[in-house]
């Protein structure tokens, strides 16, 4: 089964501790600390459109796009409640296709990049959003953390049983390839009976020094780290990794 298939139906219910409205007044800190005006931004790997739905209520003009057709659907049916104008593209970001040019930002947020398992891949999609950026428009993305990814998560599992839905995650880290395969069983509860359906997902452990040179390959020369939805220079302790470039 793909990644995000019949998960992507369930994924709002198992995400309901994360703070997106936060998450959104964070990037909205980074602008103001940037000193841009931001009006137009393009948003990677959007998922079920958690932040894109905030932000455009916020008054951007925003485009998401993501990979799985399942995770859009949800986000289209959540901007179409909500009566939000926003352009849902279903696209592999490795083979970005956006002739739009001249956006204040572009964004990727809930560790969307951790799923790109190959760092060619990943560089190729740096120089395509330098191509896609204005002048001096910002680049904001997070990363799980190497160490969330190869101490915490690492060879663990995890588990959690709630009234109408469970799931078994159990997590094998490769160290030699610095890849989490993540084994995921999910029970979800239909009339009398539990569905059961499973999932494998896979992501790449990065350091940062790795994304940096890959971020001035591909041209980004004024590059901040941030950790934890502070502006505190990540440690490589923390579990969630910012990344501010600006063209």
């Amino acid at each position: 089964m793909k990644q995000y298939e019949e998960f992507a139906f369930i994924y709002d219910e198992l995400m309901d501790d994360v703070d997106y409205d936060g998450w959104v007044d964070y990037i909205e800190k980074i602008y103001k600390s940037e000193n841009l005006k931001v009006n137009t931004i393009l948003e990677l790997a959007c998922g079920t459109g958690n932040l894109t739905t905030r932000l455009a209520k916020r008054g951007y003009a925003i485009v998401g796009i993501d990979i799985s057709e399942e995770m859009l659907s949800v986000a289209r049916e959540k901007a179409e409640k909500e009566n939000l104008d926003i352009v849902f593209l279903n696209q592999d970001m490795t083979q970005l296709d956006f002739d739009v040019y001249n956006i204040d930002c572009v964004l990727c947020g809930c560790d969307g990049f951790n799923y790109i398992l190959d760092k060619q891949d990943l560089l190729n999609i740096f120089k395509k959003v330098k191509n896609i950026l204005k002048d001096e428009g910002l680049f904001i993305f997070d990363i799980s953390s190497y160490f969330k990814l190869s101490t915490i998560l690492s060879n663990n599992t995890f588990a959690e049983n709630r009234d109408d839905l469970a799931y078994i995650w159990e997590n094998y880290f490769d160290e030699e390839d610095n890849i989490l395969q993540m084994d995921l069983a999910f029970f979800v509860k239909e009339k009398n009976y539990f569905k059961r359906f499973e999932e494998v997902h896979y992501q790449r452990a990065y350091k940062n020094e790795e994304i940096i040179k890959l971020l001035k390959k591909a041209g980004f020369d004024k590059i901040k780290i941030y950790k934890d939805f502070t502006f505190s220079e990540d440690d490589e302790s923390s579990e969630r990794v910012f990344f501010i470039a600006k063209k």
